[in-house]
């Protein structure tokens, strides 16, 4: 029994080293193409982005203001006081103001997302 069993781990082993000497003897020989690597992913990050606006605002809105204007007299002659011009109201419009002003508002938040990157490695060359 003990002989059976040692010449069939001598010829067990004999048959496993065959096809190594083989493949160091052959130029030639397919040898497979490594596996290529598996992708990664890395997070990439994006800012967020502003821009600034210019509007035109109203700093004062126009107005109209009333002016009383009194009545005038003169003295003609002999004393005696007459009235050139009677008594009046003239108004007065007071255009509105404007002004530019600038206000920074968001365009896009910022946001993160992932973003497949090539591995350098060497058994695939990236």
């Amino acid at each position: 029994m003990f002989r059976k069993s040692a010449s069939l781990l001598i010829a067990a082993v004999a048959v496993a080293a065959l096809p190594s000497t083989a493949y160091a003897f052959c130029d030639s020989c397919y040898i497979p193409p490594p596996q290529p690597c598996t992708t990664c992913y890395q997070l990439q990050s994006v800012p967020p982005q502003y821009r600034t606006v210019q509007e035109t605002v109203m700093v004062s809105p126009g107005a109209v203001v009333a002016h009383r204007t009194p009545a005038q007299y003169r003295t003609v002659m002999v004393p005696k006081t007459v009235m050139v011009a009677p008594e009046g109201v003239a108004y007065e419009r007071i255009p509105p103001r404007y002004a530019t002003q600038q206000r920074v508002e968001m365009v896009s938040p910022g946001y993160s997302y992932y973003a497949p990157v090539a591995p350098r490695c060497a058994t695939c060359g990236y």
